[in-house]
């Protein structure tokens, strides 16, 4: 009778739980979002915070809250994912982003036993040399721009601590901090922003149910202005945005080498109007992966597709993963990880 209760009481708990950071979430990300898609569209600065550079996130159209398994990329997505880490996981990412755009990103988990895991990330992007144009007085009493020909440079950088930890068999919870910086030419901003997530097994088969509030922070803007840019900058939000979503395995069945998972996720941004993703993960064997995603309410980006493989090296385990984003007129943007497992 004693056990019976417990359980019940676990259950009653887990699902309070639960609630209580979907209502905190919910609260985060409908902070300053505006109710009218077209009041809120380009509303926001730190759109690079938006990139996944993770290839198996990307694969499945970036419909990541509720992937499990997760490995130490899981603080670009859901962060209680990163719960999943047994000891040591590091993860490096390369893309080549459109217009050339070069981006990079670094991850690493270590787990802390019964008390989580930690995590650490990095991520850059580099827009690589640009034209510099000026605003040269007119004739008209206006302004012409001239291009100089010289050249500038702009790049972003963001560091990250993630802690994330099971609460119980079926609920884990997850938070990022980060600080960010912005350079164009000589001008600058910096940041910080913070993630929660969680992830819940519900107990209906492997059904899971996670959300997420992203890019949580203060408004910001450039400093370092002149008399040679005219204009100071205003100041502009972070891309907050709240997703939620569920995942199932199919195929699942003990001895089956086949293994079929689900994904389905709402994206609510304070800077566009909705968005949907859709991702199907089939791994055979649990070494060799099959991915492809679908966006929708997307202006450009659609579908995406990829794979990957997992292969042990003593008592390494290694995983490389590939990802194929269409960027319609705007061409592709192919995403490489590599990651080990100690």
């Amino acid at each position: 009778m004693e056990i019976i209760l417990m359980k019940k009481y676990n259950k009653i708990f887990q699902f309070a739980w639960f609630n209580f950071l979907l209502m905190t979430s919910i609260g985060l990300a409908q902070s300053g979002i505006e109710p009218n898609d077209i009041e809120r569209a380009g509303q926001s600065g730190w759109q690079f915070l938006k990139i996944n550079g993770d290839s198996r996130q990307a694969a499945l159209g970036n419909a990541f809250t509720a992937i499990s398994n997760g490995d130490a990329n899981s603080v670009f997505g859901n962060p209680a994912s990163l719960s999943d880490i047994e000891n040591i996981d590091v993860q490096i990412n390369v893309l080549k982003w459109i217009a050339d755009i070069n981006y990079q990103s670094f991850a690493a988990g270590y787990s802390l036993g019964e008390f989580g895991v930690v995590g650490v990330s990095l991520a850059m992007l580099d827009y690589g040399d640009i034209p510099e144009t000026i605003n040269s007085p007119s004739s008209s009493g206006g302004t012409t721009p001239v291009i100089t020909g010289s050249t500038f440079s702009a790049n972003d950088l963001v560091v990250g601590l993630t802690y994330s930890k099971k609460i119980t068999d079926n609920l884990s919870v997850g938070g990022s901090i980060r600080w960010m910086q912005q350079q164009i030419a000589e001008l600058s901003m910096s940041n910080w922003s913070m993630d929660i997530g969680t992830l819940y097994y519900t107990g209906f088969r492997s059904l899971r149910i996670a959300i997420t509030a992203r890019n949580f922070g203060p408004d910001s803007r450039f400093g370092g202005w002149s008399e040679e840019y005219q204009t100071e900058s205003d100041y502009v939000r972070m891309p907050l945005d709240f997703r939620a979503g569920l995942a199932m395995d199919f195929f699942d069945e003990d001895g089956s080498p086949h293994l079929l998972t689900a994904i389905v996720e709402g994206d609510h941004p304070n800077d566009g109007k909705e968005k949907f993703h859709i991702g199907l993960d089939y791994s055979f064997d649990g070494m060799f992966f099959v991915r492809a995603g679908y966006k929708f309410n997307y202006d450009v980006q659609k579908f995406t597709f990829g794979a990957g493989i997992t292969y042990p090296i003593g008592s390494t385990v290694g995983t490389i993963n590939y990802a194929y984003v269409d960027f319609g007129e705007l061409n592709q943007v192919h995403t490489f990880s590599l990651g080990f497992s100690f």
